[in-house]
């Protein structure tokens, strides 16, 4: 598909509907799953763990999503992940012990691995490249909308049906995700990846050739004898140093993103802030952050993905830094709009700069390998936020996060390529 005969509203409710609906699904439940897991008989410890199932089910399920996806196409995949979904959240209802439910809650994060892998891949290759992180900025703006939601949506089951009632609330949302997904054409797959992919990187050399001038890391995109999909250790192989440069400062956006809803609440309790004004500080970073996806995918499809990555690294960075010298609600609010603002305006970053490395052929397997670290920084943030705390203290664990915003702000300058975005793909 060629930019002049591109139409986005071919898009609007097929991929990007989905794509809502999934979001609603997720945001109803996340307040309540460690409320349902105590009253399952989980410690609060306990909950908490049952809580990163999610993140956990993702992180493990990339790969094998990735496999799901180039067998079976993005749209069977799509579907099949938000009926799966659905079903989880039956698990939820159902669960009369603490491990059926957290079964179930494992299960949405598999589903959510599927279901992101497939909506990137899907707009990856729908999409022309002078469009793609306008149309992958909106992807996630749309999920995080559906997030936003959500809890206001399953408040009002919650309050005739109990805990339960979100989990309703989620089945219904993802049930209807698939069937609107129905409605998605079929992407044409063949052996040696699809005819447009293949045009469009004899006709984006040029781009390539000058992001190499710059000195940007490149590897060729490995394939099986005759013209076989490559395997997911070939693909790994061949862009290992993709993987290694821009891979570790997608790492990096993942930590500090990760820990956002971490250090918002944990700080306004040690600054003695109660829990109703930490939700209102939190809701207002997300609405900034929300608000803010089109014009940075904008942003980056007219000028650059630098002119994105490096600022919204940069501001993060610098607010993490500054929220232990916060002592009160409106210092706090400040620096709490300052890191929605850094988020929003990359949103869509890490899928747009995956997009753009994916190789033609073994697109899927890549993109798996891509979320597959994505997720890991995601999982490690708060982690490593809780082992510095637990080491030293709360202020500490910011500071640390806040330099490896500041650290992925440098590794992400130096290694994307300074080329026009109509340049279109960074690979062969």
């Amino acid at each position: 598909m060629t930019a002049e005969g591109f139409d986005w509203r071919s898009l609007a409710v097929p991929v990007y509907g989905p794509a809502l609906l999934f979001g609603l699904g997720h945001g109803s439940i996340v307040p309540v799953i460690a409320l349902s897991a105590r009253n399952l008989g989980a410690s609060v410890a306990l909950a908490a763990l049952v809580v990163t199932l999610i993140g956990l089910g993702s992180l493990l399920t990339n790969i094998p999503a990735s496999l799901v996806t180039a067998r079976y196409g993005e749209r069977r995949a799509i579907i099949a992940a938000s009926v799966w979904c659905a079903c989880a959240m039956g698990v939820c209802i159902a669960a009369n012990s603490l491990w059926v439910f957290a079964a179930g809650i494992f299960m949405i994060g598999m589903a959510a691995a599927v279901f992101h892998l497939a909506r990137q891949t899907y707009l990856t290759e729908a999409v022309p490249a002078q469009f793609r992180a306008r149309a992958l900025s909106t992807l996630g703006g749309t999920m995080r909308i559906g997030v936003f939601a959500g809890p206001f949506v399953s408040a009002a089951a919650i309050h005739f049906l109990g805990l339960s009632g979100a989990y309703w609330v989620g089945a219904g949302a993802l049930l209807v995700s698939g069937a609107v997904a129905l409605g998605m054409r079929d992407l044409p797959h063949h052996p040696g990846g699809s005819s447009r992919m293949k045009a469009g990187g004899q006709a984006h050399n040029g781009g390539i050739q000058a992001a190499r001038r710059q000195g940007a890391t490149r590897q060729p995109a490995g394939t099986g004898a005759g013209g076989a999909t490559p395997s997911i250790r070939t693909i790994a192989r061949a862009h290992a140093g993709v993987l290694r440069t821009v891979g570790i400062g997608v790492v990096l956006v993942a930590v500090v993103r990760s820990s956002r809803p971490v250090v918002i609440p944990l700080w306004a309790e040690n600054i003695g802030l109660d829990p109703s004004t930490a939700a209102l500080i939190y809701g207002v970073s997300g609405a900034i952050d929300m608000l803010l996806f089109y014009p940075a995918g904008k942003v980056m499809d007219q000028k650059g993905r630098l002119w994105v990555a490096v600022p919204c690294m940069v501001i993060m960075g610098l607010a993490l830094i500054l929220v232990p010298f916060t002592v009160g609600t409106v210092s706090l609010l400040v620096a709490a709009v300052l890191i929605g603002f850094g988020n929003g305006i990359g949103s869509g970053m890490i899928m747009t700069l995956g997009s753009d490395y994916s190789p033609p052929v073994g697109r899927t397997k890549f993109l798996g390998v891509w979320r597959l670290m994505a997720d890991a920084g995601s999982s490690g943030g708060p982690a490593l936020l809780s082992s510095v705390t637990a080491l030293a203290t709360l202020s500490a664990g910011i500071w640390v996060v806040g330099g490896l915003g500041l650290a992925g702000a440098i590794v992400l300058g130096y290694f994307i390529p300074r080329v026009r975005p109509e340049a279109g793909d960074f690979n062969d």
